[in-house]
């Protein structure tokens, strides 16, 4: 099976960072994300889409993001029912964060050349380096950093 989520749209709010009863860390927000269809005539519309991090990557998220900075989001897509206060049962859907990105421009994320704008932040085990640096882009190659494979008996497949 398989639950993979990824997003990416504008922060409605600030987020706010809270701590359960047991000292976890937790950051509930909501990103509008627009959608790729637009009617002849009208507006783009966007879809408010409520997204829950998590420790570690909540207080990243409150330390580093503020109401409209775009931001890319991959998770898991988890509901779960509740009761609110008029006894009417409902159902939550939300994104668990697992990974978010900088996707703004350095502008957009305020400037300065200590800006982690392209860096992202993924939840993984502590041996993990949290904040990782932009896979490398290559743009010119030849022909010669290749090796040709004669015949395919030797593959794998």
């Amino acid at each position: 099976m398989l639950n993979v989520a990824a997003i990416m749209g504008r922060l409605t709010a600030d987020p706010e960072l809270r701590t359960t009863g047991s000292g976890i860390s937790v950051c509930s927000f909501t990103l509008a994300v627009d959608r790729s269809f637009v009617r002849q005539g009208e507006e783009r519309q966007a879809d408010f889409i409520n997204v829950v991090a998590w420790r570690s990557t909540a207080e990243f998220i409150c330390k580093y993001f503020t109401k409209g900075q775009m931001m890319a989001v991959t998770g898991s897509i988890q509901t779960r029912n509740y009761e609110d206060r008029q006894g009417n049962r409902r159902t939550a859907v939300e994104i668990v964060a697992s990974d978010v990105s900088f996707t703004g421009s350095r502008r957009e994320s305020g400037g300065g050349s200590s800006e982690n704008t392209g860096s992202s932040y993924h939840s993984a085990p502590a041996s993990r380096p949290a904040i990782s640096e932009p896979a490398p882009a290559y743009s010119s190659g030849s022909n010669e950093d290749f090796e040709e494979i004669l015949g395919d008996d030797d593959l794998p497949f």
